[in-house]
């Protein structure tokens, strides 16, 4: 008979305690279950672990395996210990501590899917969430609104999916939209995963997002600054009328009160002044320059 080393099997020394023997069997049932692993070898792993389990969790098996090796079993019944052999197969021996252990495996799953693979009247195992960006404009976020995207159920999958989705008006950058399951199927025949979209907003050519505000650049020239002016200027939400009072400088900020992205609290749209200078590209240009130099007395840099 050939010997099998039990020991070696779980990965443990000959003078191992009872306890490191267990710790060391749930560890690897854990690894090579056939539900779990689905590696061909996974199945014939999974019976030799159980057998040296069987074997070495037993004080006197354990003993008997230790003074004749491969032969422990004719040894046992010489010495009176009566054994009759291990009742163990693919999907497990009996014993509590096999339905301990897998209560314990799978305590987190019952958590999270209501349930245990190995657990008959109890809900399957559910399939993994997907995470994936989704890139809108500043305008769908501003009004939302259905959206059609397509994505792939399973990584590598060539198939794609395609879904109507709704996006909340004034959502922001970063959060997440869930779509209960839309996920990944569960390859135990559970509920599908759910699906995360974390929504990613677009730079806009004319507005910045700062939060819940939107900042507007608006140019201005020379002499609208100076004397002041009306001017129509955008908004998310459709164009309004902007006084410009005399004497602006670049860089101050006016505040259109509400014009922000919309939420439980609405937020502002700051219009940011910028002044451009023409350029004295000519004699024309150059010389009225010279000339508003000459008139006025002005100096820009008090230090």
């Amino acid at each position: 008979m050939k010997y099998v080393d039990y020991y070696q099997i779980l990965g443990v020394s000959r003078d191992a305690e009872k306890s490191d023997i267990k710790k060391a069997y749930r560890k690897l049932a854990r690894k090579y279950h056939p539900d779990v692993n689905q590696a061909a070898t996974a199945e014939d792993k999974f019976k030799e672990i159980n057998e040296a389990y069987e074997v070495l969790k037993d004080a006197d098996k354990r003993q008997a395996y230790d003074r004749f090796g491969a032969d422990w079993k004719h040894g046992q019944q010489f010495d009176g210990g009566g054994f009759q052999g291990g009742n163990y197969s693919s999907g497990g021996f009996s014993g509590g501590d096999f339905s301990d252990f897998f209560e314990s495996i799978f305590s987190g799953a019952q958590q999270q899917a209501g349930g245990s693979p190995f657990q008959q009247g109890r809900q399957q195992p559910r399939g993994a969430d997907l995470q994936l960006k989704l890139d809108i404009s500043l305008e769908e976020a501003f009004n939302g609104g259905s959206k059609t995207i397509q994505f792939a159920k399973a990584p590598g999958a060539t198939e794609m999916k395609k879904l109507k989705i709704t996006i909340p008006k004034g959502v922001s950058g970063g959060q997440k939209i869930r779509l209960g399951k839309q996920g990944q199927a569960s390859p135990y025949g559970g509920e599908p995963g759910d699906l995360y979209l974390e929504i990613n907003i677009q730079p806009h050519r004319l507005f910045r997002l700062e939060q819940r505000d939107v900042v507007l650049r608006l140019p201005l020239t020379p002499w609208e600054a100076a004397e002041g002016t009306n001017l129509k200027v955008p908004t998310l939400s459709g164009s309004v009328e902007l006084k410009i009072k005399p004497g602006m400088q670049s860089g101050q900020k006016m505040r259109l009160k509400g014009k922000g992205m919309p939420g439980p609290t609405d937020g502002d749209q700051f219009v940011e002044i910028m002044i451009q200078t023409p350029p004295a590209d000519d004699k024309a240009a150059k010389k009225f320059y010279q000339d508003m130099k000459a008139q006025f007395d002005f100096n820009p840099r008090p230090f």
